[in-house]
């Protein structure tokens, strides 16, 4: 309720910015708490995949809102969202559950399975939306055609359908833990009463709203300082990317924590591919209908950084165990993706 009243404040008047950073961080921690809740009543990987959802379906409807307003200067918008989801997400969420789960537990085991079919599909949507485009002939830039972008937008939807229904339906146990661990509790406590995990879904809903209103409310001061700085204008759209991610970033660390890593890849690479899944098909949808530009090919540098996390992601979650150092080689390589963009 804070958070909601600080944006209606922020709407009559002027509020300051580390009051509104420390409502967001408020409802990120909330939201963390009712998804968890969430979560424990549903079961995995039903508990990862809402909160995934959610995450996804309210920041499309922020990058579409922007996009209908902004016209043709939004054209790399979903690009540099998209983008910048997944670095952050498969190496900043991903490198940090790793790098934390090592630390406190050695080496950390999940289903290997359920992984590679996460990274398979992965790397599918991301060369199919952000590389491919680069190197068609109908039309000059790093763009698709109409015909192009609507059969690729189609494609991409499909296989995000048909990972969701691998995950939830047909094959589930990919997704699920080999067998619970000592230090998951949530593996022996009762689940909490269905009106309590309803009214906690509901607030879950609403802290996200927060999240990704109060984000937005941010996003001037933002962009100013990053203006004041002198650093390139796609860092505003990692900053921004990065708040919205912050319930699933904090809620995948805590469960690299409690050694539920399981938990922690099914929220990374989940939310990962919801955001391309989701997200690309509706802004190729929105551009075909308004007649806006969406430039979706990556520059060259991006490409390469986009290719070498795949690799790494390949090979260091490929033989269902992890130490520190898996998750020290991708945060170096997320601090280089951040480093080149403020110093291209």
């Amino acid at each position: 309720m804070g958070a909601w009243f600080v944006m209606a404040l922020s709407a009559i008047g002027r509020v300051p910015v580390p009051l509104l950073t420390l409502v967001l961080v408020m409802a990120v921690l909330a939201a963390v708490h009712h998804a968890e809740v969430v979560a424990h009543k549903v079961g995995e990987p039903f508990g990862t995949f809402l909160l995934a959802l959610a995450v996804t379906v309210i920041e499309l409807g922020l990058i579409v809102t922007i996009m209908s307003a902004a016209g043709e200067d939004a054209a790399t918008l979903a690009r540099d969202t998209v983008f910048a989801a997944v670095m952050l997400i498969v190496n900043g969420v991903v490198g940090i559950c790793l790098l934390i789960g090592g630390v406190r537990h050695g080496e950390q085991v999940f289903q290997q399975s359920g992984v590679s079919a996460s990274l398979a599909t992965l790397s599918a949507l991301t060369v199919l939306t952000l590389v491919l485009p680069n190197f068609t002939l109908s039309e000059p830039g790093p763009v698709y055609a109409p015909s192009q972008l609507g059969f690729v937008a189609t494609v991409s939807f499909l296989l995000y359908a048909t990972f969701v229904l691998v995950q939830t339906v047909r094959h589930r146990d990919y997704f699920l833990p080999d067998q619970p661990t000592a230090a998951d509790e949530d593996a022996h406590a009762a689940p909490p009463p269905r009106r309590r995990a309803i009214l906690s879904g509901m607030a879950l809903l609403l802290c996200l709203v927060a999240v990704v209103l109060l984000a937005k409310t941010l996003a001037p001061a933002i962009e100013a300082g990053v203006s004041a700085i002198g650093a390139p204008r796609a860092l505003v759209g990692v900053i921004i990317a990065a708040l919205v991610l912050l319930p699933e970033s904090v809620a995948a660390t805590r469960a690299a924590f409690a050694n539920r890593l399981q938990t922690s890849l099914n929220l990374g690479l989940g939310s990962a591919l919801a955001t391309i899944g989701l997200t690309i098909p509706a802004v190729a949808g929105l551009s075909l209908f308004m007649g806006l530009p969406i430039a979706l090919g990556l520059d060259a540098k991006s490409t390469v950084l986009l290719f070498l996390t795949l690799i790494v992601a390949t090979l260091s979650l490929g033989t269902g165990r992890t130490t520190i150092l898996q998750g020290a080689v991708h945060l170096m390589i997320l601090a280089v993706y951040l480093f080149t963009t403020v110093v291209p």
